[in-house]
């Protein structure tokens, strides 16, 4: 299997295919449904291929313990954690909505699914590709499930061990080969010190098949362009307009300044990438002509002369005679014509050169 596939309609990830940058938007809508269509036109001004949210079930996410403890929190929006994601959490019909909204404003839509339940609501919605969170990547019945429904995944891989990734990607190939490992260390915002960009490189290494992506949570954007210098094919950054906002995510969340700037720092590394084919460009002719050196004779050297280093000097000359690298394989050969001192030293000077 090729390190490409089609992760949305006509969008190929992997190979020489474009970074597949996707928003998170997540939760950092606030609750909020018009908030949330602004922040899916932002996306799509910025340049993101994809908008994403985060789809839960929260009876099938929590037990009942979890919905009930109180949360304190200033970024909380309730007296316990279950009203908090209640209020972040939109229905199914909600979701319609965003999804169609996306349509119209001409970017993919998806989600994380958060639980199994959403996998099989997301399945329904008809996304493109389901995005596998950090907190369920060991979570094998879970993955199976996704796996058996045949979209593709995009898989985060914070807090989990290079071991675990191999169970995982085992388990995935049982099922698709359509899917992608996103480097990620889930600390909300991070240390780039953290970020551990290498384990793009050792992903490449282990998992040869497949694209390897990366899912930054730090601020500022030079971590996440140099992840796609790296080899990253996909890069999820999360998104928001303004990092004030309540919301674990939003310290670690680009506003849409700063996703612009990714987006043509992306594309800007990726042209510069080049083919890997060491040789003179057309762009370097002006250098090459103006500053290149050329072989010329440090002394008079007369007709029949045999060529020695001695004879022999290298200078930005007029007119561009032989190039500097050739001067040793001049040595020994013949001059066919007197040569002044300073005087360039051209192919048709030097018998069967």
């Amino acid at each position: 299997m090729p390190l490409e596939f089609e992760l949305c309609p006509g969008r190929m990830i992997g190979g020489d295919h474009p970074c597949f940058i996707i928003a998170e938007i997540g939760i950092n809508h606030q609750g909020n449904m018009e908030t949330a269509k602004k922040m899916i036109t932002m996306a799509k001004e910025c340049g993101a291929d994809c908008a994403k949210f985060q789809k839960s079930d929260l009876q099938c996410k929590f037990n009942k313990r979890a919905l009930e403890r109180p949360y304190n929190s200033p970024h909380s929006f309730g007296k316990t954690y279950g009203d908090h994601k209640r209020h972040l959490e939109f229905s199914h019909e909600q979701y319609k909505e965003l999804q169609k909204h996306a349509e119209e404003v001409g970017i993919f839509f998806t989600a994380s699914a958060m639980d199994e339940m959403s996998v099989d609501f997301l399945d329904e919605l008809n996304v493109p590709f389901i995005k596998v969170g950090s907190n369920d990547t060991n979570n094998f019945p879970y993955l199976e499930k996704a796996a058996k429904k045949g979209l593709p995944m995009v898989v985060s891989s914070g807090v989990q061990s290079m071991d675990t990734m191999r169970k995982v990607y085992k388990t995935l190939k049982k099922h698709t080969d359509k899917f992608t490992f996103l480097q990620c260390t889930s600390c909300y915002p991070l240390d780039p010190k953290d970020a551990n960009l290498r384990v793009i490189t050792e992903y490449k290494k282990e998992f040869l098949d497949i694209p390897i992506g990366y899912s930054g949570h730090e601020t500022g954007i030079c971590v996440s362009v140099a992840a796609v210098a790296m080899g990253a094919k996909v890069v999820e950054r999360h998104v928001t307009f303004d990092k004030t906002w309540k919301g674990n995510d939003q310290a670690a969340s680009l506003e849409p300044q700063e996703l612009k700037d990714l987006v043509c720092s992306i594309r800007m590394i990726e042209s510069a990438m080049g083919s890997g084919v060491k040789e003179i460009l057309p762009c370097e002719q002006p250098f090459l002509k103006k500053l290149g050196k050329s072989v010329v004779a440090k002394v008079n050297i007369p007709k029949g002369a045999k060529l020695t280093q001695d004879m022999l000097a290298v200078k930005v000359a007029e007119p561009i005679g032989i190039s500097a690298e050739d001067i040793y394989n001049l040595l020994g050969k013949t001059v066919l014509k007197d040569v002044e001192e300073d005087k360039s030293i051209m192919p048709e000077m030097v018998n069967n050169y």
